[in-house]
């Protein structure tokens, strides 16, 4: 019998190269997590369960929970080599960030309507990213393919609600953020109990599975 080389020099059997261990943990949960709470808050306010004048207390989740954190993670799964989670969480990291932006920077002048017309055009361009999302959503897992389904439906409800000033869309754009956040919720606590028992706890029903 001839001899193979192995990494243990000449001579010795070759040995299948050892799987590489991740180089960091998951950033997926944590990247939902700071979603999931960042919607929730806001979206209470767009159903009307807390009284819009309190909208303000978003900023400080926007801008770091949403906004930073979620950038992390973005970048995060860049390191993972993950496409999709790295342009869903850094795109919505982005999209809280800028919201903070606004709340505390913009200033409309001149015709309110134009104003409401100018954040529905903002809803509604990140309806269009959202909806697009779907499709690759799909191969990664219902819960979180579940997220983007209810988040696109948010994103047009709330745009309708601001195009075209209805206090009901943006009630029930506000009421759908709400079970979008806990759609996420569940999703980054499968995520992170999952890893943490090492065997599925909570399912996500991956793409694939039956």
């Amino acid at each position: 019998m001839a001899e193979t080389t192995g990494s243990g020099g000449p001579g010795t059997a070759a040995e299948p190269p050892a799987a590489a261990a991740p180089s960091i943990a998951d950033p997926a949960p944590l990247g939902l997590a700071g979603f999931a709470l960042t919607t929730f808050v806001l979206s209470c306010i767009n159903a009307n369960i807390v009284g819009v004048g309190t909208q303000s207390i978003v900023i400080g989740l926007a801008l770091f929970y949403g906004g930073v954190v979620q950038l992390l993670a973005g970048m995060w799964e860049f390191k993972n080599r993950n496409t999709f989670g790295a342009l869903a969480f850094s795109s919505y990291g982005g999209f809280w960030l800028s919201f903070a932006a606004i709340l505390i920077f913009y200033k409309p002048t001149g015709n309110p309507a134009d104003a409401e017309t100018a954040i529905g055009l903002y809803l509604l361009a990140w309806a269009i990213f959202t909806c697009y999302m779907i499709v690759p959503s799909l191969r990664v897992s219902g819960a979180v393919a579940g997220v983007f389904v209810f988040l696109t439906a948010t994103f047009i409800l709330l745009a309708i609600g601001a195009l075209n000033p209805s206090e009901n869309a943006t009630k029930i754009g506000g009421y759908l953020g709400i079970a979008t956040a806990a759609i996420a919720w569940y999703a980054s606590f499968a995520g992170v109990t999952n890893a943490t028992w090492k065997r599925v706890v909570l399912p996500t029903w991956p793409a694939g599975t039956r």
